[in-house]
């Protein structure tokens, strides 16, 4: 089968791997429908490098249940699913405990096991999510990051009437936008200094507007919530600024959630810090998207939402490409050479 495997720092391949084939009884054999590239993949690939030398790479993806094992039940051949694409070992304390997301063998697909930048996947029958009839492949793809989100909301104590702050509205942010008003939200404000973003959070239910190029974001906020703040702000950007610049917006007592990862030092200046301390904000870590009983509500919220029409990423896909363009765009993206929200790949159709 074609895929796209991870050789270096830069090195991404479409070459021919072995088809996956059934070992254990709760195998499961997804033909890929529609494959997206993750933040953290263009991270990995830009400066990071594989975990394995050839891995097949790639971990957002929805497809049709190809093949199973003999102990699987409750699906069969040609359903349509998408798919929890962690894994963890069950046996740590956080495991036990129930906290699956903390796990210290915690890993993703494209890591040590093949991924999902290939004609087909394989998945024990607990990573598996059945869609609706409401739900199509690329909407689907995007389970994992919307999950993600989810995971980040659920640790905080957001309630309905809620103001919220999303700071940077990329792929991660836009679904926190959507996150945010299913949380209840009476009022979401989208942070970036990409107008293109800011008008598709817009487009995808943000209340108010921030451009933080014309301002300090903090100073514009302060001016639109009546010197108070927010009830809760979320750091989706994965910068090394914002990540310091978020503290500022919360009210007194207010949170923080990181969601995104600015892979480089944080350096917080004393104005920000103190606003942790002096407003005794409560500042939450979300890492991953899974939590107990395994992979937990926010996949099977997400596709919820999703066959509700209260998720909608068909605005965030920028770019449907064949699998083969892998290389080529991920080049451009790190080159800066293309704009791009969620760029999607489908490994079971060629170039024209």
């Amino acid at each position: 089968m074609k895929s796209l495997n991870l050789y270096g720092v830069q090195d991404l391949r479409f070459e021919d791997s072995p088809v996956p084939v059934i070992k254990n009884n709760d195998d499961v054999i997804i033909k890929v429908k529609a494959v997206g590239i993750c933040g953290s993949d263009i991270s990995r690939y830009k400066k990071l490098g594989p975990y394995v030398e050839g891995m097949i790479f790639g971990h957002e993806f929805s497809g049709e249940v190809a093949e199973i094992g003999p102990g699987v039940d409750g699906i069969k051949v040609g359903d349509r699913v998408a798919a929890c694409p962690t894994f963890v070992c069950g046996k740590c304390d956080s495991c036990l405990s129930g906290h699956p997301s903390q796990c210290k063998n915690l890993s993703v697909i494209g890591a040590y096991r093949p991924g999902a930048y290939a004609e087909y996947v394989k998945l024990p029958k607990s990573h598996i999510i059945p869609l609706s009839d409401h739900v199509d492949y690329d909407t689907a793809a995007l389970v994992e990051p919307s999950s993600v989100v989810a995971h980040g909301f659920y640790q905080t104590t957001i309630h309905p009437g809620a103001e919220v702050a999303i700071m940077g509205v990329g792929s991660i942010g836009l679904l926190a936008v959507q996150w945010a008003k299913i949380f209840g939200a009476s009022k979401v404000y989208a942070i970036d200094i990409d107008e293109a973003k800011l008008k598709l959070a817009k487009e995808l239910g943000a209340d108010v507007l921030i451009n933080s190029l014309e301002e300090s974001p903090h100073k514009q906020l302060i001016d639109y919530t009546n010197g108070k703040g927010v009830d809760l702000a979320v750091e989706s950007a994965g910068s090394p600024v914002t990540s310091a610049q978020v503290f500022a917006l919360p009210k007194k007592g207010g949170e923080v959630v990181f969601m995104g990862i600015p892979y480089a030092d944080i350096q917080i200046e004393r104005f920000y810090f103190e606003k942790i301390v002096r407003n005794e904000l409560k500042v939450y870590g979300s890492w991953n998207a899974v939590s107990a009983p395994f992979p937990g509500k926010e996949w099977t919220s997400s596709v919820h939402y999703m066959g509700t029409g209260q998720i909608d990423v068909k605005p965030m896909i920028s770019h449907r490409l064949e699998l083969e363009r892998g290389p080529a765009i991920f080049r451009q993206i790190i080159n800066k050479e293309i704009d791009f929200v969620k760029v999607l790949f489908y490994p079971d159709k060629k170039a024209k």
